[in-house]
């Protein structure tokens, strides 16, 4: 057998195929006499408008401003960016393998989640128990098991020597005061350092 070797930028790379075009390009004539029918239709309008109103302007002037009009509009339409694509879940599963590309950014989503529920335990001691507590037990286990292997569950001595008393009697017994900035410096602190 042959020896070959593949990166993974070679297994991650896909061509995409260019959007389709909703028309089909006309030929050259028939684009410049659609352009100058256009701009005599449009100077029919503005002569017409125009003398209604009593102004006397001319007609070939009228007719070069239609018909600049027209191709300057036609020389944006040829120069701007195509739309983007937008990707979509194939299935209805979440678990069926396929991604979602969204433009949103997944962290800045959670952090807003973050901000979002301490806003609103601010200043509602039961909140703060219901919702915040167990964010930052999840975020204590979690720094547990990245750095010793262990949560709070699997291995409570260990995990309580290690977070020290003044933190784990607050992650483990549901106060109904909320703690001070100071109290919340503190855990943040000792949570920083595990």
């Amino acid at each position: 057998m042959s020896d070959q070797s593949t990166s993974i930028d070679d297994l991650l790379y896909h061509e995409e195929e260019p959007p389709a075009r909703d028309k089909p390009r006309r030929g050259g004539l028939v684009s410049w006499l659609t352009a100058l029918l256009i701009a005599a239709a449009g100077t029919a309008v503005l002569v017409f408008g125009l003398r209604m109103l009593g102004l006397a302007v001319p007609v070939v002037a009228v007719f070069a401003g239609c018909l600049a009009l027209v191709l300057l509009r036609r020389i944006l339409r040829s120069v701007t960016p195509p739309p983007p694509i937008r990707l979509r879940r194939v299935g209805a599963d979440p678990e069926d393998g396929s991604y979602v590309f969204t433009s949103q950014d997944g962290l800045l989503e959670a952090v807003r989640r973050w901000e979002h529920q301490l806003r609103g335990a601010q200043h509602d001691a039961t909140r703060f128990t219901e919702t915040v507590l167990p964010l930052l037990g999840e975020l204590a286990d979690e720094r547990l098991r990245q750095r010793h292997g262990l949560t709070r569950a699997s291995d409570p001595d260990r995990a309580r020597v290690i977070l020290g008393e003044h933190l784990w009697d607050f992650l483990d017994t549901r106060t109904r005061r909320k703690p001070s900035v100071k109290d919340c410096a503190m855990f943040v602190g000792q949570l920083e350092r595990i």
